[in-house]
């Protein structure tokens, strides 16, 4: 009797890409039956890692779970993209909700070993589907490179703003080009060794002050003084209406007492401290001018540079110069551990730069600032 013929089972199919809701733990240690968040914020330290080799631009897991909640001023979607059981990616949907509401902020994020595979294109058009659902026509997406991968590494795909550009063969500006986003802007980033020495914060200190007669410094942890707290907002919705942004569809936002103390709740529940200097006119008691610095315990060798602004009537008197040193003298005063600042400026903003510089910042990276258009 002749044997049967053997017969090969069929290849398997190959697993669809599956991209589900992300639900955010309600509490901070409430981590259980959470595989899906858990799994995000895996990627992204990875992401971190993979880029810069530490966790200093990262969020803490105690940021994350505060940030994905959202606010009354912006809601936020999570999604977790699996191939079968693999996590293989990630994309996100911000929705601001007061002003700004045409805009949508995208990100997406695929493994190493998953990448190009179309997976990215997939995760892309899904969170577009989602933005676009939410009435969103104006995208917007970030993305940083190193120094080294920008500096002298070929052609660059300029900034629609006339400063600066990211290299166009990078996979990155490749995958975002190709996906009908423009460069819109870029920003430097800088990052300041720690300490200062003393007597160069005073010969820079010295040196400012004789332009600035008419003002005073005042500075707090965390909190904003109830005296001074609508004088500060009104600097924050300055700060929302002045930054550059190019070409960028943003708005100014609104800012009154109540947005100022969300803010600080905000930071306080993620375990972020701050530090805000600011300086005051004499002859009208209003705050012109301030800047602020965060930092986690997490990740204690890192101080956050974030907003920095001069009112534009109070220019050229070097305040910028002086609310930066009395912000450093107090961070290195508060947070010993730290042994550098990271900072992020438009790279057409000479002016905050130039302060940067003589400060003693140097570049670390290149963030590139990309919009979409959809009507």
């Amino acid at each position: 009797m002749a044997e049967p013929h053997a017969v090969s089972a069929p290849e398997p199919a190959p697993a669809a890409l599956v991209i589900s809701a992300v639900a955010v733990p309600p509490l901070a240690d409430g981590t259980e039956g959470f595989r899906d968040f858990r799994d995000c914020q895996a990627m992204r330290r990875g992401h971190e890692l993979e880029t810069w080799g530490d966790l200093d631009r990262g969020y803490t897991y105690a940021e994350e779970l505060e940030h994905w909640r959202g606010t009354e001023y912006e809601a936020r979607r999570l999604f977790v993209a699996r191939l079968g059981q693999e996590t293989v990616g990630m994309c996100s949907v911000t929705f601001p909700l007061r002003e700004n509401t045409a805009t949508a902020g995208i990100n997406v994020l695929v493994e190493p070993a998953f990448r190009r595979r179309g997976l990215g294109r997939q995760l892309l058009h899904y969170a577009e589907a989602v933005a676009q659902e939410n009435g969103r026509t104006s995208l917007d997406g970030y993305f940083e490179l190193p120094a080294g991968l920008v500096e002298g590494c070929g052609p660059l795909l300029p900034a629609k703003s006339g400063a600066g550009g990211l290299p166009a063969g990078d996979p990155a500006t490749v995958f975002a080009a190709a996906a009908g986003y423009e460069l819109e802007q870029v920003e430097t980033s800088s990052r300041l060794t720690l300490p200062v020495p003393q007597d160069r914060l005073a010969e820079l200190e010295a040196a400012a002050s004789a332009h600035a007669p008419d003002y005073g410094l005042v500075g707090w942890a965390d909190a904003c003084p109830e005296e001074l707290v609508e004088s500060y907002a009104v600097l924050n919705a300055r700060m929302s209406a002045d930054v550059p942004t190019a070409g960028l569809n943003w708005e100014g936002e609104i800012w009154d007492t109540a947005r100022v103390r969300r803010n600080e709740e905000t930071l306080a529940r993620s375990g972020v401290q701050a530090l805000v200097s600011a300086a005051r006119h004499q002859s009208t008691g209003e705050l012109v001018a301030y800047t602020v610095m965060n930092w986690r315990p997490g990740v204690p060798a890192a101080v956050l540079q974030q907003d920095t602004l001069v009112s534009g009537g109070h220019r050229g008197h070097r305040l910028g110069m002086l609310i930066k040193l009395n912000n450093l003298r107090a961070a290195q005063q508060r947070w010993p551990t730290a042994r550098s600042v990271l900072t992020w400026n438009a790279a057409e903003n000479r002016h905050m730069l130039a302060i940067n510089t003589l400060l003693g910042f140097r570049p670390a990276g290149y963030e590139g600032e990309w919009q979409k258009r959809l009507g």
